[in-house]
């Protein structure tokens, strides 16, 4: 196309968000089919994709890796909670600490710290000379992936036009599914080519040299022209949103943002709002939607998400049932890594039918219809118990790959899509990353008491609560529902 676009209304003066969803208007009247992303707003969905595939590698390959650490360092059942804990929790702490700090400092210092910090936690578990390390380590990535729950959710929601927005933030967190399947896939293949008890160490030193240059590149990204327009800063914010907006040939030429005086003169006097404004009366339902239904998903996908590999050892046929050497540990997990990786890819459907799906049916419907394919899931996974093979390795294997498509294309993705869109600019980093604590709370709780009641109560009653989790779930979704689909980021809180 030879003819340039046209800009309109300019002296009028247009919101940020305005800017973003307008379709460009060519000089012979044509308009494109739909708003098209410039190079910039590619770049920050790659970015922010990277950091949720970071954290499905880091966290799922540990299942891959606890047998092995269980022999390096002789941990029981408790210590093996703990492992699994150490990162789920550094999450909820992350999440809360760190990530509200995008409301005070802006969007992209933080996006670009949480990396950082990742990174050199990275490279210390690698090097973990003995078991309070690795916790200690473990839970420093948990913090800088906590970080990156709310942060990265805001960097893209408030680059992207409102109409593809729940595509683009699921689509990136679909790259958590992602992370999860080649963490099991990169656990298998250190395995093969290097069958010994500190093959886990390699495991997570695959993902150093993809960290620094992710942590690199984001210093290349703008600032949220929300954020800055929110803080009173409007020529930084006019700046940024065409510098955001940059394209060939340029659209649009120039940026004249719409301000209210009076507002304006509120705006810089206002400080963000803290946690306690979460709870008034204006946010309190919004609060409770994002938090609750997403603290119970969590107690089941990381449950089943970490130790799936350990739930399956005990279901796939050619294993040694009681491991007598090193040999034997190695052949056990890479056995049960297999597994993990082929339910694994049910992961990755279930978050790209997320995407197509959530700006056409809504975020609610597809969270309640998911959490009950959950409890589907789960209650014929619990059935497995009562059969011996192979109906119990079929059961298992159905059970759990119904439950990793339905997660993901229900509360998985939807709770983290709703966190991040139903609170007002200036608190919804902090409203996203309270909801991302207090889910890891749940997580926490599953990782670290899942070994201890596999053990005490078995899989079948186990997964009984896991179920009643998931019904509950779908009930309080409806009893808070607050829709977002399409909704301008704008008009959220007013």
């Amino acid at each position: 196309m030879t003819s340039s676009p046209e800009d309109s209304c300019e002296a009028t003066g247009k919101t940020v968000q305005q800017y973003i969803d307008e379709t460009p208007v060519w000089s012979d009247g044509t308009k494109t089919a739909a708003t098209p992303l410039t190079p910039m707003q590619w770049r920050i969905w790659w970015l922010a994709a990277a950091g949720k595939f970071f954290e499905g590698l880091v966290v799922f390959m540990t299942g891959v890796a606890l047998p092995l650490l269980a022999q390096e360092f002789g941990l029981g059942p408790t210590s093996h909670g703990i492992v699994g804990a150490a990162s789920l929790f550094g999450i909820l702490i992350g999440a809360t600490a760190l990530g509200g700090l995008s409301d005070y400092f802006g969007r992209k210092p933080i996006f670009i710290l949480e990396m950082a910090i990742f990174t050199a936690f990275l490279v210390a578990v690698s090097f973990s000379p003995n078991f309070p390390v690795l916790v200690f380590c473990l839970f420093g990535l948990g913090v800088a992936l906590g970080c990156d729950y709310p942060t990265a959710h805001l960097v893209i929601s408030e680059c992207m036009p409102s109409s593809a927005r729940g595509k683009f933030v699921l689509g990136a967190f679909g790259f958590q599914a992602v992370g999860a399947l080649a963490g099991a896939g990169i656990g298998f293949l250190i395995l093969y080519e290097n069958p010994t008890v500190g093959a886990w160490r390699w495991m997570y030193a695959t993902a150093i040299i993809p960290a620094v240059i992710v942590t690199l590149a984001r210093l290349t990204i703008t600032e949220s022209a929300h954020w800055l327009f929110a803080r009173g800063k409007y020529d930084e914010a006019e700046r940024e949103t065409l510098r955001l907006l940059s394209r060939v040939p340029p659209y649009p030429q120039r940026v004249a943002l719409d301000v209210d005086e009076e507002l304006a003169e509120m705006a810089q006097a206002e400080r963000p709002g803290g946690y306690r404004e979460l709870f008034s009366e204006k946010n309190r339902r919004a609060t409770i939607l994002t938090s609750v239904p997403w603290f119970l998903q969590d107690l089941s996908t990381y449950g089943i998400g970490i130790f799936t590999p350990t739930i399956l050892a005990a279901a796939v046929g050619q294993q040694k049932s009681h491991a007598t050497s090193v040999s034997d540990i190695v052949l056990n997990d890479m056995l049960a890594a297999k597994g993990a990786a082929v339910i694994d890819m049910l992961l990755i459907v279930g978050i790209v039918a997320a995407a197509l799906l959530a700006d056409r049916f809504g975020r609610i419907k597809l969270q309640i219809f998911g959490f009950i394919g959950c409890a589907v899931g789960l209650f014929l996974a619990s059935l497995s118990v009562s059969f011996a093979d192979p109906t119990r390795l079929y059961l298992t294997f159905a059970g759990f790959m119904v439950f990793s498509f339905m997660t993901n294309l229900g509360p998985n993705a939807q709770t983290y899509l709703i966190a991040g869109e139903v609170f007002p600019t200036k608190v919804r980093g902090k409203g996203a990353g309270f909801a991302a604590s207090f889910a890891k709370l749940g997580a926490v709780l599953t990782a670290f008491l899942f070994p201890i009641l596999l053990a005490d109560i078995g899989v079948r009653w186990l997964l009984y609560i896991l179920v009643v989790a998931s019904l509950i779930g779908a009930v309080v979704t409806w009893a808070t529902r607050i829709e977002t689909a399409g909704v301008n980021l704008e008009e959220i809180g007013k």
